[in-house]
């Protein structure tokens, strides 16, 4: 056995991360030092060790921050070698390395509590490296996590809960502070009467009154916890929704000589708990029934039409040119619009009507109970009525017509998903023929198909007849004012219809393939642009530029990436690319794969919308991200005191500088925003407070001015 310290570039007063390797007499173990060797940051002390019975041996002197375990080929006991060292690490952090052939062993001991696992031959420094620090920050972190709440338990055991305690008959005999409290009686006044005088419970949902889990806890001897839905009724007749255990009281000689019940006040719980079950089924923005909710009550819809030979109405409804005032006024103002809309939608509407945001500016209104196709038709009508009238919001007389499509139960489908995509299919027909008008669904509509071929055409003509152009928005340093970087976006210069954003031609774009060449000319084009502002002498500028999912898993896309930089001649550490969570996560392995490869070259990773994807965050150890970028819809609102954005906004930043990501929040829009965003030391930030997304020329007149931007650009 031989241990060395790996300097690092630190200082001989740095502490080192102790890390225990047990690889026997494998050639990968120099590799292995020479990997740890190459670390840029915290310094690492290795000590290699060759059997089993030493590294145990280490352990039990303690100071080990992560064990490496080398699991030999086609060793049967490799598992059992695993499970004594895991027996004796007492919670080390340890990393499997396996062969190629001996992937599965290495799952086995990830299942049986090892924390991550390189296969030989297919790692680097850098992964290495970045797995030990994690698993050591983590460890850490639980650490540390863990003595907060032995504190935090402490100090919940000494206050807060009420005490009320029985004698065999069943008379209070004592009551703490809390309990005279909750209850309303003092200690005084409860001695020696029934506990159920004092101590007075009901069935919330019943209102009957609940069974005293005391009488059961002495007659069975055994502790009884209270019956669920319980409301307690104090003296005066207030109710509290509580929880709590009842437990008898022995004796010296373990008789029961009464019982004593621990309760505490959970209403605040119950009304989270209704308050997170409203906002599963509810839109935040609106408060009208979401997505989810509309299907559940259409399916219910459908089930008593079919019962009783009603007829249905599906409406779906969809503003006209909604996407000119979020890019003239922002998005506060659109917000304000989509509520102002959902209030006269709601009203125009029967009670037994339900109104919907599907998301966006996109509405459902269900009617069951129809006795004439026709009256489908006055509603929709009713809705273009209580829309004509202009919106005041923001000292702004805001004009908003929609475009309904109608489905009617039961001809136009059987179930709510046909029934909401024929109304939608129909919505596109209104549109079609002027907006500001419904139609109903008609089988040989084919408006879809027809948009989308000529969607289709006209974009393969866009790329031939150079109509895409780049705009482009500054991110922002949030302390300075500096811009650090800027963002690509693309914008169709549509012959017929103007200037388009992505969310107009992108999705048809990803369904016939062209994604692929349009990211490829939007990847050169930025690359291009950020050479000729460096050429220009403007200060270095990273330009950031949003990946598909179609591009990311093209085969070719590494080696165009490399080919573009190469070809414009643009450093990798200038180009960020931008992907959203449901990208990396499609297929991990190889996302871990690619990502690495990117690294390697040193192009700038960063996680786009994050929040709004999946709710696992095992990625973000497990890939080499740059930086998060907090979706717009999470900074919109922090500062309001109903919504639940800012806790949100806060603990990403919290994450993202505990895994030494830069945090970059989109959506930026107001001077409070900032304000709250700064306060949390956010890193970076990107909206309309800062500047608009802007042509390349007027972006470099950004960069000559070099000030901080401060002050929204108009």
């Amino acid at each position: 056995m031989f241990s060395f310290c790996l300097k690092l570039g630190v200082s001989m007063n740095t502490v080192a991360n102790n890390i225990l390797l047990i690889a026997g007499d494998s050639a990968d173990a120099p590799r292995i030092q020479e990997a740890l060797a190459e670390s840029g940051s915290e310094p690492f002390k290795v000590e290699w060790v060759r059997q089993l019975t030493d590294g145990l041996a280490r352990l039990s002197k303690g100071g080990v921050e992560a064990i490496l375990l080398e699991l030999l080929p086609a060793d049967i006991h490799s598992i059992e070698t695993f499970d004594k060292l895991l027996l004796a690490a007492h919670g080390v952090p340890i990393l499997v390395l396996a062969g190629e052939g001996d992937e599965n062993i290495a799952r086995q001991a990830i299942e049986r509590g090892a924390n991550d696992y390189l296969l030989k031959g297919r790692f680097d420094s850098y992964s290495l490296q970045r797995s030990l620090h994690n698993m050591i920050e983590r460890r850490r972190g639980e650490e540390a996590l863990f003595i907060e709440k032995e504190r935090a338990q402490v100090t919940l055991n000494s206050i807060g809960d009420a005490v009320l305690s029985t004698d065999i008959s069943g008379n209070v005999s004592y009551l703490n502070v809390v309990a005279e409290s909750m209850t309303g009686w003092s200690c005084q006044e409860a001695l020696g009467r029934p506990l159920d005088e004092v101590f007075r419970i009901i069935d919330g949902v019943t209102r009957e009154i609940a069974t005293n889990p005391l009488d059961l806890a002495v007659k069975e001897n055994r502790t009884v916890c209270l019956a669920p839905n319980c409301i307690l009724v104090r003296r005066d007749g207030f109710e509290a929704a509580i929880e709590n255990s009842a437990s008898p009281i022995h004796d010296r000689k373990g008789r029961v000589t009464g019982a004593v019940i621990i309760f505490h006040d959970v209403s605040a719980k119950r009304e989270t708990a209704t308050e997170m079950s409203h906002l599963a089924h509810y839109d935040y923005l609106t408060d009208l029934p979401n997505r989810m909710l509309l299907k559940d009550r259409l399916t219910q819809a459908i089930s008593s039409a079919r019962r009783n030979g009603n007829r249905i109405g599906v409406l779906f409804l969809d503003l006209d040119q909604f996407k000119h005032i979020n890019d003239s006024l922002g998005h506060a103002v659109g917000d304000q619009v989509l509520q102002s809309v959902a209030k006269r939608l709601t009203a125009c509407v029967r009670r037994s009507d339900t109104v919907s945001r599907q998301g966006g500016d996109e509405f459902v209104v269900l009617l069951p109970e129809l006795e004439h196709v026709e009256d489908a038709g006055l509603s929709a009508k009713k809705v273009l009525n209580a829309l004509s009238e202009p919106h005041r919001i923001a000292e702004h007389d805001l004009h908003v017509s929609v475009s309904i499509g109608v489905s009617i139960y039961p001809d136009d489908g059987q179930n709510a998903e046909t029934l909401i995509q024929h109304a939608d299919t129909a919505m596109y027909q209104a549109k079609a023929n002027g907006r500001d008008n419904y139609q109903f669904f008609k089988k040989e509509m084919n408006i879809r198909a027809i948009e989308r071929q000529s969607l289709e055409g006209s974009l393969r003509r866009a790329l031939e007849r150079a109509e895409f152009v780049l705009h482009y928005q500054p991110k922002i340093n949030l302390e300075t004012g500096a811009i650090t970087g800027a963002e690509a976006l693309l914008r169709w210069q549509h012959p017929d219809r103007g200037l388009l954003t992505p969310s107009h031609f992108v999705p048809i774009a990803e369904d016939c393939g062209l994604i692929v060449p349009i990211g490829q000319w939007v990847l050169r084009e930025a690359c291009k642009q950020s050479r000729a502002w460096l050429d220009a002498g403007l200060r270095p500028t990273p330009v950031s530029v949003n990946v598909s999912a179609l591009e990311f898993r093209d085969k070719h896309f590494l080696e165009n990436v490399c080919a573009i930089l190469k070809e414009t001649r643009l450093e990798p550490r200038f180009l960020e690319l931008e992907m959203t969570e449901s990208v990396l996560m499609a297929r991990v392995e190889c996302t871990a794969c690619m990502l690495g490869a990117l690294k390697v070259i040193g192009v700038r990773l960063t996680v786009d919308d994050f929040g709004t994807g999946y709710s696992s965050l095992s990625y973000l150890n497990r890939f080499p991200l740059d930086a998060l970028k907090l979706d717009r819809s999470f900074v919109h609102e922090i500062t309001s005191p109903r919504a639940n954005n800012a806790a949100i906004v806060r603990a990403v930043i919290t994450m993202g500088k505990s895994l030494r990501q830069r945090v970059i929040a989109e959506g930026v829009e107001t001077r409070e925003e900032l304000a709250f965003l700064r306060d949390q030391h956010c890193d970076e930030g990107q909206g309309y407070y800062f500047s608009r997304p802007v042509a390349g020329d007027e972006f470099a007149k950004l960069l000559e001015a070099d000030e901080p931007l401060t002050i929204v650009n108009r």
